[in-house]
């Protein structure tokens, strides 16, 4: 029988606002005695025990979550990590986790954070609030000393350094974060990875050597990570929740989708991601295999860069966004789980300009374009392809293939280009593209970790979270004030006059909105996809 779970995108509208409603008062928020655990949802009751395979396309980057910024390196160090607080599962709500609670202060500047006690790290060392400082101060601190194991891209990303004035211990179990500004994301943004919480005497003891040897407070403990292959790691049986119910899961890497769909039908694996659309149907025909389904919070895109001619010129991008048959790819890498994107922020996120027409599909308005810009005859450039399979392409290589096709026939020559995983990460940060692709899955449930994280003057600043290198002023201006404001509406109609500068002016080719997909075994209970992307399994128990 499947058990298919389909959010509705109302819901996961709704989830994502909870947060800004709940932080424009002061006040504090109270923990749950067991955080919402799958205790609570399983009418049989978890069972403890067993090893867990999860099947991913790539390998992680690194472990630790302060310095990388891509899903599968996420995928690793979420299970060993804790945060001051986090999202329940399944919405981008926020409650408490290594907080026990907050306060707020009336002025939005003063968030004081009472700390869980009793948590210890996973080598043996005591969770205090001098342990907060230090996993953000080697972050933003220039003379701190471990500063130098950076670079901490999504501090620099998230603008953390223009908000973030001084984090105080005031006492053991108290630490306050004061802000130079009014920050309206900012408690979504301690749920995110780049805010998890690291044992600082492992940083000292490890040093370089931390990001392949992890230690934090979460459900799991590190075992071991062999390279392109898999990552392993243990139950944490002093949690300071519960123990998992899993002895141990394994991150296993299979870069073929349907290698993986294989894995998975022959009983080798339990959960894989990112399965090709062609598979689906013989996934919804096996009654081993149930399958998972949400609309992603997500888009994926081909970003133009900007400080590369001949791409500073508006006409140029209007006329690429013309060429490009967004159907067609989604007809031959999505079928039914996508969708075109129009903007820089997904349909699932509230404040999504949904008046906006997109770019039609349309090569004779892009020789038009291109001949008004000075390229009758076209020109030459590269297209990067991604390596891996992400919910926003799941098939890097077919888009670049089928947008080349594109290209061609308005004139523009464009070779296609990858390389490994971190390497197309580092160089397109660094801007050594021309053209590429890339995408995003929403960290926090606000439209600020899209607009302000991918397109801001800010985020163009290698190493850039910007790969557009785009930057103009109008933008900066409305992002920044939305930022600034708690009042929904306000930061809504701002967000939404965001959205049409960036179709004005068009830096990117908005290419896809995906339903996340996740087939399981059906062995397997309680999995449930978070809108933000994390995968996580510590409420996940085997049904054997």
């Amino acid at each position: 029988m499947k058990r298919t779970i389909l959010f509705l995108m109302a819901m996961i509208k709704a989830t994502a606002m909870v947060y800004d409603g709940g932080s424009q008062e002061s006040g504090s928020q109270e923990a749950s005695p067991q955080g919402g655990s799958a205790e609570e949802a399983s009418s049989d009751g978890p069972q403890s025990g067993g090893v867990l395979v999860f099947a991913r396309s790539g390998d992680s980057v690194g472990l630790d979550p302060a310095r990388e910024t891509d899903g599968e390196s996420f995928y690793g160090s979420t299970q060993i990590f804790d945060n001051l607080v986090e999202f329940v599962p399944g919405t981008t709500e926020i409650r408490p986790a290594l907080a026990e609670s907050w306060d707020i202060a009336d002025d939005g500047l003063t968030f004081t954070f009472h700390l869980r006690e009793g948590v210890e790290f996973h080598d043996g060392t005591p969770f205090n609030a001098e342990a907060v400082k230090f996993s953000f101060d080697r972050q933003r601190n220039e003379d701190h000393p471990y500063f130098d194991l950076g670079p901490w891209k999504y501090w620099g990303y998230m603008s953390m350094s223009d908000i973030v004035d001084d984090i105080v211990v005031e006492d053991e179990y108290t630490v306050r974060f004061d802000l130079k500004k009014v920050e309206a994301p900012f408690l979504a943004n301690l749920a995110m990875d780049f805010a998890a919480i690291v044992s600082p005497t492992a940083v000292a003891e490890l040093g370089e050597d931390f990001k392949n040897n992890p230690v934090g407070t979460g459900p799991f403990s590190f075992v071991e990570w062999v390279k392109d292959d898999r990552i392993v790691v243990e139950r944490n049986e002093d949690y300071w929740r519960r123990p998992a119910y899993l002895d141990r899961l394994v991150l296993r890497v299979i870069p073929d989708a349907t290698a993986r769909f294989l894995a998975l039908q022959a009983g080798e694996v339990d959960v894989i991601d990112f399965p090709s659309p062609e598979d689906l149907e013989a996934m919804e025909a096996d009654p081993d295999i149930e399958l998972i389904q949400q609309p992603g919070l997500n888009v994926g895109y081909i970003a133009m860069n900007n400080d590369k001619e001949p791409f500073g010129d508006v006409l140029v991008r209007r006329a690429v966004n013309h060429a490009i048959n967004k159907q067609d790819i989604i007809d031959a890498v999505f079928g039914s789980a996508g969708q075109p994107a129009t903007n820089p922020i997904p349909p699932t996120m509230w404040s999504h300009n949904d008046d906006i027409d997109p770019y039609e599909y349309d090569p004779e308005r892009a020789r038009e374009l291109l001949a008004e810009a000075g390229y009758p005859d076209g020109f030459e450039t590269d297209l990067w392809a991604m390596p891996v399979s992400r919910p926003y392409f799941p098939d890097g290589r077919t888009v670049a293939e089928i947008a080349q096709a594109n290209l061609a026939e308005v004139g523009i020559d464009a070779e296609i280009v990858s390389f490994d995983w971190g390497t197309y990460l580092d160089r397109t940060d660094s801007g050594e593209h021309e053209m590429a692709l890339l995408g995003w899955t929403g960290d926090n449930g606000d439209p600020d970790n899209f607009l302000y994280v991918l397109l801001s003057s800010d985020a163009a600043e290698i190493p850039a979270g910007n790969i557009a290198f785009w930057r103009n002023d109008e933008f900066d201006t409305l992002i920044e004030e939305a930022k600034t404001t708690f009042d929904m509406d306000r930061r809504t109609e701002l967000y939404m006059e965001a959205q049409e500068v960036f179709h004005d002016q068009a830096p990117w080719v908005p290419v896809a909105n995906s339903v996340v997909t996740v087939p399981v075994r059906d062995t397997v209970r309680d999995f449930v996809i978070y809108p933000t992307g994390k995968r996580k399994f510590y409420d996940v128990w085997l049904d054997n």
